[in-house]
C-alpha cells in the first residue's frame, strides 16, 4: 500500500511539474500563418513552439479535443495570441467579402484536405498493413491458404484460392501475410510480436470449408501454407502531437527495413504498446545509454557508465496490444535498436 501511494504522488508531483512547465516559443514567432497543402501539425506547431508535442497546451485543448481535433484546413488562418500573458493560438477564416471584410464561412472542403498529424505519405504503407503479428493471433491464426485455383503453386492479382478457417461471412475484406522475423525485447530477449510480411489483400467470395477468396491486391506472389487476418479499416491519422501522461520507459526494437541504424524519417518499433498507455499521437523521447571504454594503466579494459543522452524525437503511429510503431521525426545523430523511448 505504501508503494501504490508513493507512486501516486510521484504521478501528481510529475503531472503538476508538467503543467507548471511554461510554454516557450520559438525566437521570434509569426503572429499567424496560414495553413497551405502540404503542412502538417507538427510542422505548424515547430514554428511557434520549441517543444512541438505541447500543441495541445497552446491551443487550450482537453483530452477529448486531443482524441478528436477541430479540422484544420488549407486557407485557415493561425493567429499567436499573448493578450492574457501566456502563448495561445486561436483561428481565424480568410474569408473576403465584396468590401474587403472578413464574413464568416463553414467549409465544405474534402476530407483529403485535411491538414494531418505527420507526413502521410511516409506512412501511409504502414496503416494499411499489418506490420505485426501478436502472440496471441498467431496462435489463434489457423486461417490459411489450403489450395489455389486450378492447382497453381503461386498467386497473384485476381487468381482465386481456398482457405480454411473463415467461421462465417460477417468478415469480407483479409489481409495476406507471411510470418517474420520476431521482435525481442533488446534488453530481456523476450519476444513481444513477429513481423508481418505483408503479401496482398484478398476478398471473401463463398464462405464455407474451406471458403473461397479472390486476391484484390498482390504485393508478393501468395502460395499455400500464407496466412489470413481480417482487414480493419483503414485509421485518420487525427491525433494531435502531444506527450504521454503516463511514464514511458520503451526501447526500440527494430528499425523497419530490416537495417541496422536510422534517423529522422525512419519507422521504429517500440517495446510497449496499448497495455503501457501509448496512444496514437504520443510523442517520444530518444536516448542512447553511452559507456565510456577506456585501457587503465595496467592494460586492462575498463567501461564508466556516463548519463543518457537525448537525441531525438519520435511520433507514434500506430499501436499494438505489447508493440507500438513510432515515425523519428527528429535526430542529431544515428537511431540505434536498444536506444530508450521515454516521455519528452
Amino acid at each position: 500500500m505504501v508503494r501504490i501511494i508513493s507512486a501516486l504522488i510521484l504521478a501528481v508531483t510529475a503531472a503538476c511539474a508538467f503543467a507548471a512547465e511554461p510554454l516557450s516559443l520559438v525566437d521570434n514567432p509569426p503572429d499567424r500563418h496560414i495553413v497551405v497543402k502540404g503542412d502538417t501539425l507538427w510542422g505548424i506547431s515547430g514554428k511557434f513552439l520549441k517543444q512541438p508535442w505541447r500543441w495541445p497546451e497552446i491551443w487550450r485543448m482537453n483530452k477529448e479535443e486531443i482524441k478528436n481535433p477541430h479540422w484544420i484546413y488549407p486557407g485557415d488562418i493561425i493567429l499567436l495570441d499573448m493578450s492574457s500573458g501566456s502563448p495561445r493560438l486561436k483561428m481565424a477564416k480568410r474569408v473576403t467579402g465584396q468590401r474587403g471584410t472578413t464574413q464568416p464561412m463553414v467549409h465544405s472542403a474534402p476530407v483529403q484536405q485535411v491538414i494531418p498529424s505527420i507526413p502521410p505519405d511516409v506512412i501511409e504503407p504502414f496503416i494499411s498493413q499489418p506490420l505485426i503479428v501478436e502472440a496471441g493471433d498467431d496462435e489463434k491464426a489457423g486461417i490459411r491458404i489450403v489450395a489455389a485455383q486450378e492447382d497453381r503453386m503461386l498467386l497473384g492479382s485476381g487468381d482465386s484460392f481456398y482457405a480454411s478457417g473463415i467461421p462465417d461471412a460477417s468478415t469480407v475484406r483479409w489481409h495476406v501475410f507471411r510470418k517474420g522475423k520476431a521482435l525481442k525485447d533488446p534488453e530481456t530477449g523476450e519476444v513481444r510480436a513477429y513481423e508481418a510480411f505483408f503479401l496482398g489483400n484478398a476478398r471473401l467470395v463463398k464462405p464455407g470449408e474451406p471458403a473461397t477468396l479472390r486476391v484484390t491486391l498482390s504485393k508478393e506472389e501468395m502460395a499455400r501454407g500464407d496466412r489470413l487476418l481480417p482487414a480493419p479499416p483503414p485509421e485518420i491519422i487525427s491525433y494531435v502531437p502531444h506527450r504521454p501522461d503516463r511514464e514511458v520507459a520503451a526501447r526500440i526494437m527494430s528499425i523497419y527495413g530490416g537495417v541496422q541504424e536510422g534517423g529522422s524519417g525512419s519507422v521504429v518499433s517500440l517495446t510497449q504498446g496499448k497495455n503501457d498507455g501509448l496512444e496514437i499521437g504520443h510523442v517520444v523521447a530518444l536516448y542512447r545509454k553511452r559507456v565510456s571504454r577506456n585501457v587503465d594503466s595496467d592494460g586492462r579494459r575498463t567501461e564508466t557508465p556516463v548519463p543518457e543522452e537525448r537525441y531525438g524525437l519520435a511520433f507514434v503511429f500506430r499501436v499494438f496490444d505489447n508493440v507500438a510503431y513510432a515515425l523519428v521525426v527528429d535526430s542529431s545523430k544515428a537511431v540505434i535498436i536498444g536506444d530508450s523511448a521515454r516521455n519528452p
